[in-house]
């Protein structure tokens, strides 16, 4: 009975949260309808919340900066404001391959996914989206089966088609790099136990030629070297890229539609 009370409060609290989401698009959409400039203003303002460009790349770029200079410490705080698990006795290659992982996985959850439910349901695909993706972060990983199983399964169905987006858009960036190893690629990308998280994170160690570890978890590319914080910066880039192609491949079908 306890249990099922926990799960029921866990659904009222994510129909809460996506019902507070939704409302607050929907108001946004109406507000910017009729106003031209003004108002697709006001929903690109709307949409930006919902994308978490900056940060994603600014915590990465902590990470590889404390590297270069030599600050193991200073590295391993910046790599803890990314990644749950502990780091305060990680060497340097499992600090950076912390950063590349998470940087990889939020290339999707933080950078794709929004925008991917922003094209197939407006504003308001994009806001729920963020506010599942918001709750699963808060309590799907801690209570996963229990208070937050219906953000943390819902997450996980919204984030199916975008994990796998980004896993294509990374691999495009360095084709003939990862293509030698396409079916090496797809076991390591279900090694994870996020059955999404680990598409990105294996498509990015195969395209930078790195060995991505989760000490006690799991391990990708495990045949390459270990990354350092020169290959924290070729994720960035390569993320860039990947996101730069897929702004412009999500113009071009836009264009399309609208003719």
């Amino acid at each position: 009975e306890g249990r099922r009370d926990t799960a029921t409060r866990g659904v009222l609290l994510t129909a809460t949260a996506v019902g507070l989401a939704l409302g607050g698009a929907m108001g946004v959409v109406r507000a910017a309808r009729g106003r031209g400039a003004a108002g697709f203003v006001l929903e690109a303002l709307a949409l930006k919340q919902t994308l978490a460009i900056r940060a994603l790349f600014g915590h990465a770029g902590r990470v590889a900066a404390a590297l270069e200079a030599g600050d193991l410490a200073g590295a391993r705080d910046a790599a803890a404001m990314m990644v749950s698990r502990r780091t305060d006795d990680l060497p340097p290659g499992l600090v950076a391959s912390a950063a590349i992982e998470s940087l990889a996985e939020n290339l999707s959850d933080s950078v794709v996914a929004p925008a991917w439910w922003y094209l197939a349901a407006g504003l308001p695909g994009a806001a729920a989206y963020r506010a599942v993706n918001t709750l699963d972060a808060m309590v799907g990983y801690r209570w996963r089966g229990r208070f937050g199983m219906v953000p943390a399964r819902l997450d996980d169905v919204l984030n199916w088609m975008p994990a796998r987006l980004t896993a294509v858009s990374l691999v495009m960036v360095h084709p003939l790099r990862a293509a030698r190893q396409v079916r090496r690629l797809v076991c390591d990308a279900r090694a994870t136990s996020s059955p999404n998280a680990g598409w990105p994170m294996a498509a990015m160690a195969h395209v930078l030629g790195v060995r991505l570890e989760k000490l006690e978890h799991h391990v990708l590319h495990a045949a390459s070297r270990e990354p350092g914080a020169a290959d924290i910066r070729r994720a960035q880039r390569t993320g860039a890229l990947a996101l730069a192609a897929i702004a412009l491949a999500g113009a071009t079908m836009c264009w399309r539609i609208d003719r």
